[in-house]
């Protein structure tokens, strides 16, 4: 077989650092949720989606057959790190911005990925309900993924 074809979808998620609200002007986020997806074009991981709320991110993406999802997690984070930094005239707060060291990537099958894609779309909803910690706890339990409180949260 000489093509070597992959459609890995990610939905991956990671919050600022100790989930500070730095992204609570509604234009900033959107323009970070953009940069983003460029970031991932760039790393040829096309995503399907970019959302979230004022103290995290969702992402969902087709990883490429080039990179590993740990260094596509360590660029999209630096880069993105690097550009709202720059955004500091426009809040003076960004010059602080860090995201976490941590993050959370999921698996998700071709047929659940409208649904994957409706969820990060409604995320401001869904977070008038529930809490960006109370919510992973919800993905590592769905995914089977044991964790230490102790260590999960920076």
């Amino acid at each position: 077989m000489p093509q070597s074809l992959s459609n890995v979808l990610i939905h991956a998620v990671w919050s600022t650092k100790e989930r500070v609200s730095f992204l609570t002007d509604k234009t900033l986020r959107d323009e970070l949720h953009c940069y983003l997806g460029g970031i991932s074009a760039r790393l040829d991981c096309p995503t399907m989606i970019v959302g979230g709320v004022a103290d995290h991110v969702h992402i969902l993406m087709r990883l490429a057959r080039t990179i590993t999802l740990a260094d596509w997690v360590k660029e999209m984070k630096r880069a993105s790190t690097v550009w709202l930094i720059e955004q500091v005239q426009s809040d003076p707060m960004l010059a602080q911005f860090h995201w976490q060291s941590g993050y959370g990537t999921f698996s998700v099958s071709e047929s659940k990925a409208d649904e994957v894609r409706a969820y990060i779309a409604k995320q401001e909803e869904h977070h008038k309900k529930i809490t960006f910690q109370d919510e992973y706890r919800r993905f590592l339990k769905a995914h089977g993924i044991e964790w230490d409180e102790k260590y999960v949260w920076d």
